[in-house]
């Protein structure tokens, strides 16, 4: 606690310096070094953010455009996918795929008391003293489980995010659950279950919406690693200054993400950004940039961020899937039925 005191000391000097006096690097080591995260800062009550969290206007300016009045993110019902509604289903997989690289699933199969304690665990570790937290936190990649705030955070020389996260990497879905946080270890353990089948079951309808056999993306190998990211994004005292999450799009396969009813996920469509709310028993989808790629730009990776929110802390669970670790360092082109059917 002493470092954050420290920190936030520092911190009071640098909002009076201008700018050519403020030291990024230092500042942001400093704020590492405390292991308490932004939930650390809000805790201690801060009711200004940090400098580094600071994010140019041009980035954020278009964040109230109000798109959602004549457009929303497809809704897809999964019920009857393997009987009378599976070509229906597939079309409308296809259509949101080609169109949004995004879409929400519902009767998908997860129950909702497993989404909800997913939900619940991710708030309960985030919100233990820092004390506790602090013996998950690290920059080690090579650590299966690890909690950290901004995982590019001493080597991004832009604005950071403000959230914090616990991250599990399970290669090869495999993963120790003794090296679990103990209040995670069971509903984690019942979430990636549920996840991964749901996985197989959108792997083949996305390829049959790709006009291939159901088990073409499954042959791959392309998605049975998975990292789930439980992101906590505090309330935030300026939110109009910052984002929880910065524009980009997923270097995955396929991400699932199971979000809460705070709001702030938006998708860039036909360049307006437009809100993927809150509904209750689904699940968001939403194509990676390898799909995309193999896909020779047929489905479409797009580019997303979350806004900061002044009212409640949000919650999400992100899980990304990746190739084997046999395949990992495996090039992947442009699928050559995809080719051919261009020709």
């Amino acid at each position: 606690m002493m470092k954050l005191h420290s920190f936030l000391e520092n911190q009071d000097e640098s909002i009076s310096s201008d700018a050519s006096s403020y030291d990024r690097a230092r500042a942001v080591k400093e704020f590492d070094e405390t292991k308490a995260g932004v939930k650390g800062l809000i805790d201690s009550g801060v009711v200004k953010i940090p400098r580094f969290f600071i994010h140019p206007q041009d980035t954020i300016q278009e964040r109230f455009y109000d798109f959602n009045k004549i457009t929303q993110v497809p809704i897809i019902n999964l019920e009857g996918f393997e009987s009378s509604r599976r070509m229906e289903i597939v079309s409308e997989i296809c259509r949101a795929s080609e169109t949004w690289g995004f879409f929400q699933v519902v009767y998908h199969g997860v129950p909702v008391s497993i989404m909800e304690e997913m939900r619940e665990c991710c708030r309960h570790f985030h919100e233990q003293p820092d004390e506790v937290k602090m013996d998950w936190y690290s920059r080690d990649i090579k650590r299966p489980v690890r909690y950290f705030s901004n995982g590019d955070l001493l080597v991004n020389k832009l604005a950071a995010n403000w959230r914090d996260t616990i991250m599990f990497y399970f290669a090869d879905g495999k993963l120790d659950d003794e090296l679990y946080p103990e209040l995670c270890r069971e509903a984690v353990c019942e979430y990636m279950k549920h996840i991964v089948t749901l996985k197989d079951k959108l792997c083949a309808l996305l390829s049959e919406a790709l006009g291939l056999h159901s088990d073409y993306l499954a042959s791959l190998q392309c998605m049975e690693t998975e990292s789930l990211t439980c992101h906590y994004y505090p309330v935030c005292p300026e939110p109009d200054l910052t984002l929880g999450a910065t524009k980009h799009s997923d270097p995955s396969f396929l991400t699932i993400l199971l979000q809460d009813d705070i709001g702030g996920l938006q998708v860039l469509h036909q360049n307006h950004w437009v809100d993927v709310p809150f509904v209750q028993g689904a699940l968001v989808i939403n194509i990676g940039d390898f799909i995309q790629l193999i896909t020779n730009d047929k489905f479409k990776s797009v580019e997303h961020r979350v806004l900061a929110r002044q009212a409640r802390a949000r919650i999400s669970v992100a899980c990304f899937f990746y190739p084997s670790t046999e395949n990992n360092h495996k090039p992947y082109a442009p699928i050559k039925e995809l080719l051919s059917n261009e020709s």
